[in-house]
């Protein structure tokens, strides 16, 4: 999958929120200060030619909608970030969290709880 730029992502946020939006629509869920909607018309002409967004004529607007999921894209950018810095290692990019603080004690025996949890449905 091909990676986004921070941009690109932005309008996906909106996009993901929405499910089905017109530009209009994806400008206003923009934060402010807002981007033109022609600079938003571009991005998401970018994200159609990437296959991350699809396109429903209506009248003589189109309305967007994604054709990659939130989570199909979080997956592929948290694979990538893991295998570029921390050798594919999950368990090293948990570690690195944890010594930086970014993830307490408590927060790591909560992942782990759910972890145990998901596997017993299983």
């Amino acid at each position: 999958m091909k990676p986004l730029t921070k941009a690109e992502e932005q309008i996906m946020q909106s996009i993901w929120k929405l499910e089905e939006a017109f530009l209009k629509d994806i400008v206003e869920a923009q934060p402010e200060p807002r981007p033109h909607s022609n600079t938003v018309a571009t991005i998401l002409k970018i994200l159609v030619e990437k296959g991350f967004v699809g396109i429903t004529p209506i009248g003589r607007v189109h309305q967007y909608y994604p054709l990659v999921s939130k989570d199909e894209y979080s997956s592929s950018s948290m694979r990538t970030l893991v295998n570029g810095y921390f050798e594919g290692s999950f368990t090293d990019a948990v570690s690195f969290m944890v010594k930086q603080k970014n993830l307490s004690v408590k927060e790591l025996e909560l992942l782990l709880q759910q972890i145990k949890h998901k596997q017993a449905k299983k």
